[in-house]
């Protein structure tokens, strides 16, 4: 069985002042409070997510 990628994501800036899309795609990601870390799959959808609001979100190591 293959193996599924994993990538870690970091919530390090507030979304107060945001658009309304980007706090959905923040909850999206399953972020709940200010520097969280989460494990997603590594996949299209995912990655165009964090693309969407770059300015929110890291990409860790």
């Amino acid at each position: 069985m293959a193996e599924t990628q994993k990538i870690k994501i970091q919530y390090f800036r507030s979304m107060i002042q945001s658009p309304v899309k980007h706090k959905r795609v923040v909850k999206g990601l399953g972020f709940t409070r200010l520097h969280q870390i989460v494990e997603r799959e590594d996949t299209p959808s995912i990655r165009g997510m964090v693309k969407t609001i770059p300015h929110l979100v890291r990409i860790v190591d």
